[in-house]
This record gives structure tokens, sequence and C-alpha cells, in this order.
């Protein structure tokens, strides 16, 4: 299961079916030269509908830090999930592209076992079921007590700064050192006759008798917009559907936050052990860390290349956070008892970024996924960390990782219709009222480029803020000596 972490602040899936015409950039014909550029950009961002907006825009090549064209670079603005790129660069600099994240199940006393986890973000039923077989081989039966510790990472599991609507959606699960099916509970919608409700299905169906569906959703018509809002109770096993589905269309994958990850984690586990000839009397968590004895059982995550590589081509918020938690488990320093993880590595993070040339004033972070409306990012410490980590031995593994744009991730529907093709490796960016984009541009008749284009303030659609920053993308595709 993948939940694609794409950080917005309503909690409002809007369906991958962009009509020709909303997907269609405009563009002009010929060359410009790189005198020519700042008008054209101007032209674009100071449009009528923009007039109320502030756009953030720094344009420089690869190679040097001359300047293309500059428009409040130095200034704050809301980044949203390009503030990823700050992550993984430092998570790449301080753990290293090999870095794997360990799960191990430990022997305790009288037929008890603990299982420690790490924050791996990628685990799913075939690694319990490892976890489970590894067990078995070891001549292990049955478990009096199953005890999970989930104190790896201290602090809350929700960032006290994400909004009200964001923590109840799969984008916005809660971040623990116990992590199963990235915390989300998935749903399968599905169109009925028109008129009827969206048919709700649970990709475990065991669940459905735990939930109380809220269904407010409607199929309509082939002429109708489609859209999905999902939601949950706090107080309550809840969740709310609303939106609709056109008749006859496929059927959507919509997420929603679990509400006790541990408890999630050790709930499936059991279940995976004792389908595996292991039955469990009885499973809780750890109210604090224990001693841990003999290990006889682990799994690892895939290496730091392929979780960065989630975290940026999907922009998976689980992902992000958990690299910041790890970056406050590798400091050298003496942790403070309970102090927040996070909080740590973000500490770390502007270490590491300092290391590599990124100015240290430049950007101001409250998470690691830029789903917080309180991160502060310049367009310049953009640029300076895409630039030093292209000069970096981690240069190819984090290029890489950037979605291509018309292929994949979250550029895969950008860009796709042009005359000519654009070479961009990008990180998107989008909140109500904000949109971003910063990476890399190959330029078919000048240099490399390395750019960022931040929105914020704006009461346009999301639609309309990137289609504006697709044609400043393409006047640099159109770059020319002269």
């Amino acid at each position: 299961m993948k939940i694609k972490g794409i950080a917005l602040s309503l909690l409002v899936l809007i369906l991958g079916r962009p009509s020709a015409a909303a997907a269609q950039t405009q563009t002009v014909a010929g060359d410009i030269c790189p005198g020519e550029l700042g008008a054209q950009v101007d032209a674009i961002a100071n449009r009528p509908e923009f007039s109320r907006s502030r756009w953030g825009i720094l344009i420089q090549p690869l190679s040097s830090t001359a300047t293309l064209y500059s428009r409040d670079a130095q200034k704050y603005f809301i980044p949203a999930s390009n503030v990823k790129l700050l992550t993984t660069a430092a998570a790449l600099q301080k753990l290293g592209a090999d870095f794997r994240i360990k799960t191990s199940v430990y022997s305790g006393e009288n037929g008890s076992l603990y299982v420690a986890g790490r924050g791996d973000p990628s685990i799913a039923e075939p690694q319990l079921k490892s976890l489970a077989q590894q067990l078995k081989q070891r001549g292990i039966s049955q478990v009096n007590e199953l005890i999970g510790d989930d104190s790896y990472f201290q602090g809350s599991a929700v960032n006290a700064n994400w909004e009200w609507e964001d923590a109840q959606a799969g984008y916005g699960a809660p971040i623990n050192s116990l992590i199963f099916n990235q915390n989300a509970i998935e749903l399968l919608l599905s169109p009925q006759d028109l008129g009827q409700p969206l048919k709700v299905t649970f990709a475990e169906p065991k669940l459905a008798n735990q939930w109380q569906i809220q269904n407010n959703s409607v199929t309509v018509a082939q002429s109708e917009s489609e859209f999905i809002e999902v939601g949950r109770e706090f107080d309550r096993p809840a969740i709310r559907v609303s939106g609709q589905l056109k008749v006859g269309a496929e059927s959507e994958p919509a997420y929603v936050a679990v509400v006790n990850p541990a408890n999630n984690f050790l709930q499936h586990f059991q279940q995976v052990l004792a389908a595996e000839g292991i039955p469990v009397k009885q499973a809780f968590v750890a109210s604090e860390p224990r001693n841990l004895n003999q290990e006889l059982a682990t799994v690892e995550s895939p290496p730091m290349a392929e979780l960065v590589k989630e975290t940026n081509r999907e922009s998976n918020n689980l992902y992000a956070e958990v690299l910041l938690r790890l970056l406050g488990k590798v400091t050298d320093k003496m942790p403070v008892p309970q102090e927040d993880t996070g909080e740590i590595g973000l500490k770390e993070l502007k270490t590491a970024l300092t290391q590599l040339g990124v100015n240290p004033n430049s950007y101001i972070l409250t998470d690691g996924s830029g789903l917080s409306r309180h991160n502060l990012i310049s367009p310049e410490s953009l640029v300076q960390t895409l630039r030093s980590m292209a000069n970096s031995p981690a240069a190819s593994i984090y290029r890489q990782s950037l979605p291509i744009a018309g292929e994949n991730g979250t550029l895969k529907n950008r860009l796709n219709i042009t005359p000519n093709r654009v070479v961009l490796q990008a990180k998107t960016g989008t909140l109500s009222g904000v949109s971003a984009l910063s990476g890399y541009i190959e330029v078919p008749n000048y240099e490399p480029l390395v750019f960022s284009i931040i929105v914020n303030q704006s009461d346009l659609s999301a639609a309309k803020m990137r289609s504006a920053t697709d044609e400043i993308v393409l006047l640099l595709n159109r770059l020319r000596r002269c």
C-alpha cells in the first residue's frame, strides 16, 4: 500500500483526472535570451489574478551563483512539501544512502516477547510475516505476552502545528516507533447508480465492524466533476465520507489516520503470529523502555536512498517525518529524558545543512514534511540546498529521488503536453493558497539551471497556480545563449 503524502490544508483528495484544457500549459514559440527572461517572468507573475498573491523566485545556473532572475528570493514563504528537499538532504548527509531502519523482536521472561520499533515506515504484512516465520524457526510455539516497545521516538505522535483536518487524514498520520501500513486505514470508494451514495469498502474487511461510516457522498453524471473528502472523528470510531464520483468511473482509494498506531501494529502482528501457528495470550504497549534480552528476529527497511525516493517522489509525509526523527536519534549529544525526538531532529537538520553551505537564517522549520503552515523557507535556501546536494557525494541519489515531469511521482501529469520535452526534476508543494516547485532543469540550448518558484497568499485554485508556475518553467526551457 502506498499513501501519497500530498500536503493539503484541506482534507480533500483531488482525483488525478485533469481535463485536456487544464493539463495544457500555455506556451509561446521561439527561444529567448537571458536578458529577456526577467520581463517575461514578470509578465506572468504580475497578471491581475495574482495581484493579491506573493511570488518568491530564484533562478540560477547550476554551475554558479550568478542570478538569472530573482524576486523576493531572500524573503520567507510557506513552502508546503518543498520542506522535504531540506529533510532528505540532511538525512542523506547525516545518515548515508545505505542506512537502514531495524525492527527487532527480543525474548523476555515467562514466555514474553518484546517487539522494538525504530520508526520503519515501510512495514506492512510481509515484514510482520517474516518476523513470525523467524520466531517459528527459533522454536517459538506460543507467546504469553507480546509487548510493544514504542519508545524509540519521544514526543507527540502528531505535530501540534498541523491543522485539525490534516491530522485525520492518511497523509497526516501519526508518527511513532511501531508503524504498520503507514498508520492509515485504507478505504475504497466506488460509484453506484446515479444519485446513489458511493460504496465504501474497507481494504481490511474486519474493520467494517469497528467503524461507523457517515456517508454523504453521491454518484454523479459523466458531465460532473469528481472529488473525495474523508475524515474521522477524534472522540469516537466514526469515518466521514463525502464527495462525488461519476457513474461508471473506477473506484478510488482514500485513507484516514489510525487512532492508536502502536496498538494497531501489535494487533496486526498478533494476527500474523496466530496465522503462523503461534498463539498470543495478550498484547500491550509498554509504558516505558525496557532492558531487552536476546534478539530472536529482525527485519530491516529499504536503504535510505529508497526511503528518500519515496519521500520526495511521492511527497510522502510520514516518511519525511520519520527521517526527521531519525536525525534526532543519531546526534552525538546525550539526549535529555523525554525530549521530543522531532525537535532534536530539527536541530540536527540545521547543523547538517549548515555544513553543506546552506544559510541557517534562510529558513525556519517546525516539521519535516511541510504539512505545517508554521514553516518558513526562502527560495534562496532551497536553491542553496539543491546546488549543495548537486555537488555532494549523494548527488545522483538525491536528484533521482525527485519527480520527473511527465513521467512519475507528483509531476507525472505536469508539463506532459508541450511542443518540446521538458527535462525537469523537481519537488512539488501544495497547500491551500500555496504552490511551490523547486528543482533542476536541463535546458536544450543553454546550461542546466537550479530554481525555486513559490506562490503564497493566493485565492486561486491549485491548478491555476501550478499552470502559471509551469509557464515560467517553459520559459526557462526556451533559454539560449545570446
